[in-house]
């Protein structure tokens, strides 16, 4: 098996050139780091990770913390982060809080602390005060994805505006009777995501001159039978159906549009439906949504603990800087599922 000296015999420098060059860690000119790169190709010499941890204090390693994997907003911040830590020579391990009880207790309690990570970031966790102390004491830079955490800086998508968005969408059509199927109680704990998209979509309601009816709120669970059992519920009666919905996630919404159909009713035609997320459904069933682009979120979280960790290696006596609030993008995007109240 090759090693560092057959790479610095080839490459015509010194082994501490090779290290600096395939670790990132010191100054090394670009043409340099090209020929060591070529060398260890040519000889297919691969860095040990544990000898380049001992030499630099770094594991190269970032560590994610998620409720679950069985939505897809979840997996696809994970891709997004994993797609730009990869491609900077990082690895990033999982853990998923899905398990019972104490598995929470336990990630933060011990594996994060037992597990060398350069960083952590958080994907949808309200994080209770502790839980936020024993990152911050791991002395490492840490990232937020979903929602405010004091102390730590942050990335989110605003629910109230997104809401707003969707809802002004369509009022801006011309429909005055719209309903809302939102998240139940058991999905308003981490970040009160549910209450804000309600918020925002009663808020366009006054704004507009409308009146918020209660009879026209249905609470479920984010899933598609979810939203179609809230749907069939909102539109069975034909005297006081609404003429459009908004749902707070595209899955529900998906489900309201099978629910129009199962019911004879033609979407758009009988009754407009909009979501929040652009489910990789969402193009397939026309559905207009306000895309929150999760692997863009994922790609800028990843972006923020790897400029921190660059900032720490540049000045490492400095003070941990102050956190910061990041707002990620969210786009209005129109499809079939929407029309002009006739």
């Amino acid at each position: 098996m090759p090693g560092i000296d057959d790479v610095a015999r080839l490459a015509g420098v010194s082994t501490a050139t090779v290290s600096r060059a395939l670790s990132g860690n010191g100054p090394v000119s670009d043409r340099t780091r090209a020929r060591v790169v070529q060398a260890a190709s040519e000889l297919g010499y691969v860095v040990s990770s544990d000898a380049s941890s001992l030499a630099s204090g770094r594991t190269r390693n970032i560590g994610a913390v998620v409720p679950h994997l069985n939505r897809w907003f979840f997996t696809s911040v994970i891709e997004g982060a994993e797609r730009v830590l990869l491609g900077q020579g990082y690895d990033l391990t999982l853990y998923n809080l899905s398990g019972d009880g104490g598995e929470r207790r336990r990630v933060f309690d011990h594996h994060l602390l037992r597990n060398r990570v350069d960083a952590v970031f958080t994907v949808s966790l309200e994080l209770a005060e502790e839980e936020v102390g024993r990152l911050l004491a791991l002395g490492k830079p840490v990232v937020g994805v979903g929602g405010p955490l004091p102390g730590v800086s942050t990335l989110t998508i605003d629910d109230l505006a997104v809401a707003r968005l969707a809802t002004d969408h369509l009022i801006s059509l011309g429909h005055t009777r719209i309903a809302h199927i939102g998240g139940s109680q058991e999905f308003d704990l981490d970040f009160h995501i549910p209450t804000s998209r309600r918020l925002g979509y009663e808020q366009a309601l006054r704004d507009a001159g409308l009146p918020v009816d209660e009879q026209l709120h249905r609470a479920s669970d984010f899933t598609l039978p979810g939203g179609y059992d809230a749907a069939k519920q909102l539109l069975g009666s034909p005297h006081e159906r609404p003429t459009a919905i908004f749902a707070a996630s595209d899955e529900m919404a998906i489900g309201a549009i099978l629910a129009a159909r199962d019911l004879g009713l033609s979407v758009p035609r009988d009754v407009s439906i909009i979501g929040i997320d652009d489910h990789p459904l969402a193009d397939f069933f026309g559905l207009s949504t306000v895309a929150q682009h999760p692997d863009r979120q994922g790609e800028q979280a990843a972006a923020l603990l790897l400029d921190a960790l660059q900032a720490a290696r540049a000045a490492p006596t400095r003070a941990r800087p102050e956190p910061l609030s990041h707002t990620a993008p969210a786009d209005l995007i129109v499809r079939s599922s929407t029309a002009v109240h006739p």
